[in-house]
């Protein structure tokens, strides 16, 4: 079974997923960062050249095949609106990192290329969460407060409160 970070862009999904496969003996993986791997450009080129349909194709294969896996991964924000990558998720453990406008805006800022949040982030960022936030309420096995916390907190809590203590550092 694959542990599972969702959440808004600027929840900490990368950033708590590394930390806490690190205190779990496992790996990490990024669906997002594996796209580009794999691609051999960034996300927001795929974007570009390609267009969103075509990434989210992407993301659904890549996706679907890291969950056959015992791995932590971090989905990108929006993957959980996909019915497919929705479905593959049933039997895992699916952390929520929340995360607030307002936090959410200061993490992503503005020199940060996300190809969704491009023009004014704060107002997109409400939008996605309004769409966005009942699939991530209806998907999680635990959620989690990430304002004002750092990775290394987030992490800790998870492995102290959700996780078997035997996989525990």
């Amino acid at each position: 079974m694959a542990i599972v970070l969702i959440g808004a862009p600027g929840a900490g999904k990368s950033t708590v997923g590394k930390r806490l496969a690190r205190k779990l003996g496992r790996s990490f993986v990024d669906v997002d960062a594996r796209i580009e791997e794999v691609i051999g450009k960034p996300v927001a080129e795929i974007f570009a050249d390609e267009g969103e349909e075509h990434f989210r194709r992407l993301e659904e294969e890549a996706t679907i095949e890291l969950l056959g896996s015992h791995e932590v991964i971090s989905l990108g924000g929006g993957a959980v609106m996909n019915p497919a990558i929705r479905e593959a998720l049933d039997g895992h453990e699916i952390i929520w990192l929340k995360v607030s406008i307002g936090q959410a805006s200061r993490r992503v800022g503005m020199n940060t290329v996300r190809p969704l949040l491009l023009g004014n982030v704060r107002g997109r960022l409400i939008e996605l969460l309004r769409e966005r936030t009942p699939v991530y309420e209806q998907l999680a096995t635990q959620v989690v407060e990430t304002d004002g916390r750092g990775s290394s907190e987030v992490a800790d809590q998870l492995v102290a409160e959700r996780l078997p203590a035997e996989d525990a550092e």
